[in-house]
């Protein structure tokens, strides 16, 4: 699910010629969920090779990260762990949600409701561990790292960002404001237009960034307050948040009590929620520090190799993205010869 935080924060609309060398600790979850819910045909069925195995979430991950990688920045893919215990809630709840759209999806193919089809299939994506693996594999082909967080990604990918080994962190959800995240870009893609997961809808998106320090000065906040918005809200391990409470009250809430315990109209809800330990998930994100990711030479044979022989990609389009890498590849080399040959 994830914090939404609204329009209660500051962000800015940025062009993505503005991330140029930024490195980015991406939610690897988060994005090939997007691929494999998104990129899909007219009734939901997902993209498949010559064998029937899906391959949305490789199409999404080489084609974006071609994109991406022309303008100059630098990926690093950052997979969940075991997930935290206080987190059994709502993966309970999204499992449910899967079930359901499985079964409405079946009725909707049936009678010919496409467009339903189409909104029930991307309702119950999931993410196979083989589908990890094939990422990971086509990520080592262009040469992008990868990292395996020992919980929540979001969380690793944040501590990266705290201690400088990447620049910001890169995804949809506000959670990694929360985990102490300085810099957050959200909608990183090169498209102007998506379509809303579960919606039969197109929505304009456009790039933006987030600065934590930013946030919490137009907030008047600590980041422990911060963290204390997220929960009233909602968050992975409190997925139902508060009734009656959005952003704005919420805001109103914390300004006039200071901190969660204090806010006495809640006092009988707060007494059934173990919040002091979503907290410490957030103060204290479960990840390993000093993880310095290396990137490497985009290997034109083995991508080759990886989606066109074995995946039944399009050999014209595979070598016109990957002439693109090269032509850019030798560009810097021969400008380097120039400057200090």
């Amino acid at each position: 699910m994830g914090i939404d935080l609204g329009d209660i924060i500051p962000r800015k609309k940025v062009e993505l010629a503005s991330l140029s060398n930024k490195k980015l600790a991406v939610d690897a979850y988060n994005t090939l969920y997007q691929f494999l819910a998104i990129i899909r045909g007219v009734g939901g069925e997902p993209l498949r090779d010559s064998k029937g195995r899906v391959t949305s979430h490789l199409s999404g991950l080489f084609y974006r990260n071609i994109n991406l990688m022309e303008l100059g920045i630098k990926l690093v893919f950052v997979f969940d762990g075991a997930p935290p215990e206080l987190k059994a809630e709502e993966i309970s709840r999204r499992r449910k949600v899967k079930e359901e759209a499985r079964k409405h999806y079946t009725e909707a193919v049936a009678v010919g409701d496409m467009p339903s089809a189409r909104k029930y299939a991307e309702m119950s994506t999931t993410i196979r561990s083989d589908m990890i693996g094939e990422s990971k594999q086509l990520l080592e082909a262009m040469g992008i790292p990868w990292y395996d967080a020992p919980s929540e990604g979001e969380a690793q990918a944040s501590v990266m960002a705290q201690e400088g080994s990447v620049d910001g962190v890169a995804s949809q959800d506000h959670d990694s404001l929360l985990f102490g995240a300085p810099f957050l870009v959200r909608n990183l893609t090169i498209s102007g237009k998506r379509r809303l997961p579960s919606k039969n809808i197109m929505i304009d998106i456009e790039p933006e960034t987030i600065s934590l320090s930013e946030t919490l000065e137009s907030l008047k906040f600590t980041r422990a307050q911060l963290i204390d918005l997220g929960i009233l809200l909602g968050t992975d391990f409190n997925p139902d948040g508060f009734r009656g409470i959005g952003p704005v009250k919420a805001l109103k809430l914390l300004r006039t009590y200071g901190s969660l315990e204090k806010v006495e109209p809640l006092k009988d809800e707060l007494a059934t929620l173990d919040y002091p330990a979503i907290r410490k998930i957030f103060e204290s994100p479960p990840a390993n520090s000093g993880v310095k990711p290396v990137w490497k030479e985009f290997d034109a044979h083995k991508v080759r190799s990886f989606l066109v022989d074995e995946y039944s990609f399009s050999p014209e389009r595979v070598d016109g993205a990957t002439k693109r890498i090269l032509d850019l590849e030798s560009s810097r080399s021969d400008t380097l010869e120039k400057w200090f040959g």
